[in-house]
């Protein structure tokens, strides 16, 4: 059924703008706004991360040294300087033939979707899985089905079983490292496991990992693409470790792919900005990420601990969460009979926000569950936050 217009309206929207739905976590960020509240919901990059000069002076360099290139149109697979950079800096071997300059990584979601995805075509994520990425998908109209996971990742026995259950899925959706929203990190067993697995049963991977530079304390295992980069796609962001409004993030495809998804690019936009490729290319030319990123993992890994240390000092009885190894994520699971949902605008009333975990399931959702982010937030709004939050659960706790 195509979505309905005013009477009088001469536009017809197509079925497929039926699909489209607004984003949870964009509609929660107007929450935010509101003055005196402390955010855990959006998730944004802490500001004090931004290399402010680096960029003032990349900036100037670009626009001194080759402005008519930079202000031009450009290719749509991107600044061959940067293709490069990404290609080198990824843990196999990678001909940047095969990198994809994308608008953010979240443009490379939508390309993959346009170019894998019939209507009615089978696909799987993990549970909880980025809501973005549902975004992406729903348009295209598949069937998702949500594959049980647990703290280690995808529990293979069950991906074994959604795979033979019906017709067999055009690929898997995962996030490896520090996932988006649970902030769990995949163990390397189960990372073997799902790569032989997926090999196996002839399913493609389709790897997100905007958060893996964002490690507290040792690196994470090796990536899924790197152990079969014949069997998937992986998307890379600058969004975490530079500046998100850049938006700028890559894909790497099999040489097989990759022409089409350049189609589904040029159609969608041309090319990403040519100017701020150039200007991330000039910031990271010399190391800068070498030595910028642990600045980020220090300040995230004491965000992370002051959040813990808050959690364990206010949270009643029946609260639950996990320790994130890495990332911007924390995930929690509020006691029995109360719903994270209805509980949000009760906490937004005593000043904190979170976001709720039911928009982070594709099947049916645990509506115990809500999302955190410890990153934006100053250790002494950490410990309020916590506090104001604790109170409202408790009050209504049964």
């Amino acid at each position: 059924m195509k979505p309905s217009t005013p009477s009088n309206s001469p536009w017809v929207l197509s079925s497929r703008a039926a699909l489209m739905n607004p984003s949870v976590l964009r509609e929660l960020l107007k929450l935010t706004e509101q003055p005196g509240i402390i955010s855990f919901a959006g998730g944004l990059p802490s500001p004090k991360t931004f290399p402010v000069a680096e960029f003032e002076q990349a900036c100037a360099r670009v626009l001194r040294d080759d402005a008519q290139a930079a202000l031009q149109y450009a290719a749509s697979e991107g600044y061959g300087p940067l293709r490069e950079m990404v290609a080198a800096g990824l843990p196999w071997k990678v001909d940047p033939a095969q990198v994809l300059i994308t608008t953010g990584s979240q443009q490379g979601l939508d390309l993959a979707a346009k170019v894998l995805i019939d209507a009615g075509s089978r696909i799987l994520v993990e549970t909880p899985t980025y809501l973005g990425a549902l975004q992406a998908f729903a348009p295209m109209e598949p069937q998702v089905h949500s594959v049980a996971s647990d703290d280690e990742g995808v529990d293979i026995a069950a991906l074994r079983q959604a795979q033979a259950a019906g017709t067999p899925a055009r690929f898997m959706y995962v996030l490896p490292n520090f996932q988006n929203p649970s902030g769990r990190m995949m163990s390397e067993a189960r990372r073997a496991a799902l790569s032989s697995t997926a090999t196996e049963l002839a399913l493609p991977l389709l790897e997100d990992n905007p958060y893996g530079e964002l490690w507290f304390d040792q690196p994470p295992p090796a990536p899924l693409t790197a152990r079969n980069p014949q069997g998937c796609i992986y998307l890379g962001s600058f969004s975490k470790v530079l500046a998100p409004s850049l938006r700028l993030g890559y894909l790497v495809a099999p040489k097989e792919v990759f022409p089409k998804l350049l189609q589904a690019k040029q159609a969608a936009d041309l090319h990403s900005p040519g100017f701020n490729q150039r200007v991330v290319a000039e910031v990271m030319k010399d190391g800068f990420l070498d030595r910028h990123v642990p600045r980020i993992r220090a300040l995230y890994k004491a965000q992370r601990d002051a959040m813990l240390a808050a959690l364990a000092r206010h949270m009643p009885a029946g609260v639950t969460w996990n320790r994130p190894v890495g990332g911007m994520f924390l995930w929690a699971r509020l006691p029995a009979g109360l719903d994270a949902t209805a509980l949000l605008p009760k906490a937004v009333a005593r000043g904190v926000a979170y976001v709720p975990g039911a928009a982070f399931y594709a099947g049916a959702p645990d509506a115990r569950t809500l999302r955190l982010s410890f990153v934006t937030a100053s250790e002494e709004e950490i410990e309020r936050g916590v506090a104001a939050l604790a109170m409202v659960i408790q009050e209504h706790t049964t």
